[in-house]
């Protein structure tokens, strides 16, 4: 079961390297029926295709949010923007342990389709994800994501 999360983790990575922003009339019917659904009343600010899915990228309640879907309107991934200060004890606790004194300079928290929660958090040019059963699972410097995308 680990490696399967850990494997629709790096899918959803890798598809997110491969992104290109559209205009919501390119976005399938179903995809926006069930955005609209789903948030009532709340205006994509910004559509990309990721591969065969498409994200859009809104603010709630003014935090900074992100929904994956299939071309069939299911929904993939549910991302939403935290606090640092937000993250779960042991996402801190590595930080404190592993790299002392320095900031988390952002954090979110992704809810895939099967419920699997993957915390984000960026310290200086590296992104570190975690999930809870796991622990850290995996980490990347923008220098990195940058060649994948080549």
């Amino acid at each position: 079961m680990k490696t399967n999360v850990i494997l629709f983790a790096f899918s959803l990575i890798s598809i997110n390297c491969f992104s290109q922003t559209i205009k919501e009339k390119d976005v399938p019917a179903p995809v926006i029926q069930s955005f609209q659904k789903e948030f009532p009343g709340v205006k994509v600010e910004k559509w990309e295709k990721e591969g065969a899915n498409f994200e859009a990228e809104f603010d709630l309640n003014k935090i900074e949010n992100s929904v994956v879907y299939d071309a069939g309107g299911k929904q993939l991934e549910h991302e939403v923007e935290l606090k640092p200060t937000e993250l779960p004890k042991f996402v801190l606790e590595y930080f404190e342990k592993n790299l002392p004194g320095k900031k988390i300079k952002e954090a979110s928290k992704s809810t895939a389709s099967d419920g699997t929660i993957t915390y984000e958090a960026e310290v200086e040019d590296t992104e570190y994800r975690f999930q809870e059963a796991v622990g850290l699972i995996h980490q990347e410097t923008e220098k990195e994501e940058k060649d994948e995308g080549r």
